[in-house]
Parts: C-alpha cells; structure tokens; sequence
C-alpha cells in the first residue's frame, strides 16, 4: 500500500524527539523535518516567510496530524497549521505523545488538547468534530506504530462527511 503524504504539526522546542519517533515509524510520508539552522532562517523572514513555509508544506498532503505535547495547545504556528488544515477541508486530528520517552526531557505532562481553543461561529468548538487519541501509556510508541494509519484513514473519511 503506498503511504499518504501527511503533514506533522507541534512544538518544535519542546517535542521534536518525540515526533522523530514517530517519523521513524515510516508508516507515513511525513513532511521532511526541517533542520533547526533552517527553521532559524525561516524565522528570521518573519510571520508572511513562516507563513508561506506552511503553506508550501501543506499542499499535496492528504491530512495533517498535530502530535500534542505538554505545550502545543498555546503554539500559535500551531494554530495557525490547525486552522489552515481545516478551512482548506484537510483532514485533521492530534495524537497526545506526552507518554513518547524523549531523551532531553523524558515523559511529560498530558497537553491541552488544541481543538478546544478553536470555535465555530455558532461557539462549537473544533473538538467536536476532530479526535484526539491518547495511546496506552505502557507501550504509547507500539499504540500509535499499530494504529497511525487507520487513524489517518477515519480522518480522511470523517472530513469527508463533514464536507458532505
């Protein structure tokens, strides 16, 4: 089966180990990680430059995942990855990865799941619509290894049918 283009979206200071993980499950075409000198270069472009680095990223993936960590709810690039996934009618969910071991700063605390900061004009929040999966804290890694696809292929369906 060939592999979906996804795009990852998460806190790059404090979670890019543990999204290396899952990178690594190779389940996935995920966006290339960007390197920390070239992500510095981005920056320096200023929000239009980080912008159109988004922008470029997402085109031609088929869902994007938000890895949620202890501290990607306040991310406001993040926001941003969310908000755009869903107005161009991506499919979009999140994986808590706060139980993946990284080796900087171990396990952490569960994050705020990021779709409940986002309304829709009649106040429903996102989360409604988008899921999050919390994998088993005993074997968090082999939960999403198992699962990840099929957790991008209900998105997949899941958006179709909010589209309609």
């Amino acid at each position: 089966m060939a592999k979906k283009p996804i795009f990852f979206s998460f806190h790059y200071a404090k979670d890019a180990m543990r999204v290396q993980q899952i990178r690594n499950i190779g389940a996935l075409e995920g966006n290339t990680p960007v390197n920390a000198n070239d992500w510095e270069t981005v920056k320096r472009g200023g929000d239009r430059a980080i912008k159109n680095w988004i922008d470029d990223s997402f085109k031609y993936k088929r869902c994007i995942i938000v890895l949620i960590g202890e501290e990607t709810h306040d991310r406001p690039w993040v926001r941003y990855e969310i908000e755009k996934a869903w107005n161009d009618g991506k499919p979009i969910f999140g994986i808590y990865i706060h139980n993946l071991k990284c080796p900087r700063f171990g396990k952490s605390r569960k994050g705020i799941n990021p779709f409940t900061k986002l309304n829709f004009k009649d106040g429903t929040k996102l989360s409604s619509v988008v899921n999050c999966y919390d994998p088993n804290p005993n074997d968090a890694y082999n939960d999403i290894a198992n699962n990840i696809e099929s957790w991008v292929d209900k998105a997949i369906l899941q958006r179709q049918k909010v589209m309609g």
